[in-house]
């Protein structure tokens, strides 16, 4: 079946090469480029018959009947482009560790196999190397999971280890009981997430883990004993605590007041449990003591909270006028209204928090639209957008010319083919008015 000259997108119908990745430190054979000029990988004979050069010689890759030999030898050259860009995607996810190594080993080794038979022109001995690299990548790939996954079985262990050996210190020297205790609860939740480890070393690690945490419990259990002694001294520290609160309760420095309590809910925590009889009607007066302030505080931001409320109304308001600015109509007196209101809006002062974001984004997309539509007003004046419209028109008017000419000779298949080139050409055109047009 004839080959047909379809040229596809709406760009420049010449191919445009894809920038290759190297991967790690084995560095990459060139890429092999596309051809502006393809007769030098390839010929079209004057039967239609397309052949590429190779290194063992010619090789007849397929038959060409829809146009110029110049035309052909481009079609061939953009399937060839079409390899060379698989090529490097797959390099390019290798290298990003994106891609499955052995399924890019699978792929690069279908294609690399192929391309004696492939009905392309191109430099087929470099993309062939290209090729080699992406298989050699993909092989390194595959060797380096294999060896990730026995490393991680490793570090497992390890683990595990570290963990039984901290077991054993905390067991035989800590006098933190709770912080200790902690730990090891730490070190239990952790180790559960520990996977990969052989069933006969975790069953030995477990062990010792075990033996380690019924120590430090047995030690605890005696020091615990003795701890009715400190718990008068708590009792007497507690209330020093609660006699500090009950002072500073009246206190409007919020922050500082504030940051105190906190100190002082640090403080109560750390001189430990009163006697079970009293230490929870400790806890209730030092609670009181805070409520008083707290609830002082909290009347004080909400009379705040209303001033920012008005506040978040007023910018509601400005937001009603910014965004019924139209930048299409008249940029500059757009610009200059927005400044106006960027000005009373900084004016207005602070919102609540949770209106922070709505609002400020409401007015932000308000300065996006006059932004981008004074960018558009500068694009749209892009001489080198214009000229390439302009070299696609004058393509379409030659071609019209060129059919119009053949059929005043008689000529209707040259005629016929001409029309079909300035259709294409048209398209390309209308793409490229477009896309002036569009900025």
């Amino acid at each position: 079946m004839a080959e047909q000259n379809t040229p596809s997108g709406t760009g420049a119908p010449a191919p445009h090469p894809v920038p290759h990745a190297v991967g790690g430190t084995h560095a990459a054979p060139p890429v092999p480029q596309a051809e502006p000029h393809p007769d030098r990988w390839g010929r079209v004979d004057g039967e239609g018959n397309v052949y590429v050069r190779t290194t063992d010689g010619e090789r007849a890759v397929g038959v060409w009947q829809a146009g110029s030999p110049e035309e052909g030898l481009l079609h061939f050259a953009r399937r060839f482009d079409d390899l060379r860009t698989e090529v490097e995607l797959l390099e390019t996810r290798l290298s990003a560790g994106s891609g499955d190594p052995k399924q890019s080993l699978h792929s690069a080794t279908h294609l690399r196999d192929g391309l004696a038979d492939a009905a392309v022109v191109g430099d087929l001995a470099a993309l062939r190397a290209r090729a080699d690299h992406v298989v050699a990548h993909a092989e390194r790939s595959l060797a380096n999971a294999k060896q990730e996954r026995e490393q991680a079985r490793t570090a497992a262990v390890g683990q595990k280890q570290a963990l039984a050996e901290e077991a054993e210190k905390i067991a035989a020297e800590s006098t933190q009981w709770k912080v200790a205790g902690d730990r090891l609860r730490a070190i239990l939740d952790e180790w559960k997430t520990i996977k990969g480890v052989d069933r006969k070393t975790d069953d030995e690690l477990w062990k010792r883990f075990s033996k380690a945490r019924e120590g430090f419990n047995r030690r605890r259990g005696s020091h615990f004993a003795e701890l009715d002694k400190q718990r008068a001294a708590a009792k007497s520290r507690k209330e020093e605590l609660i006699a500090e609160a009950e002072a500073i309760s009246g206190s409007t420095d919020w922050g500082t007041t504030a940051g105190r309590y906190k100190d002082l809910m640090a403080e109560w925590k750390a001189a430990g449990r009163a006697p079970k009889d009293s230490d929870d009607a400790l806890w209730q007066r030092f609670r009181a003591a805070q409520d008083v302030f707290f609830a002082h505080r909290s009347e004080a931001f909400s009379e705040r909270d209303a001033e920012f409320a008005g506040n978040a109304t007023q910018k509601e308001e400005l937001l009603g006028e910014a965004e019924k600015i139209d930048p299409a109509a008249n940029l500059d007196a757009a610009k200059a209204q927005l400044r106006r209101i960027q000005e009373r809006w900084d004016e207005i002062g602070k919102v609540p928090r949770e209106r922070i974001r709505d609002l400020d984004g409401r007015l932000k997309a308000v300065q996006d639209k006059v932004r981008s539509a004074e960018e558009s007003k500068w694009r749209r004046s892009d001489p080198e957008a214009q000229a390439r419209a302009a070299q696609f028109r004058e393509r379409v008017e030659q071609f019209e010319s060129q059919a119009e000419k053949a059929r005043a000779a008689g000529d209707e298949r040259r005629a016929k083919q001409a029309e079909e080139q300035a259709a294409q050409w048209r398209e390309w055109m209308a793409a490229a008015e477009q896309a002036v047009a569009d900025r």
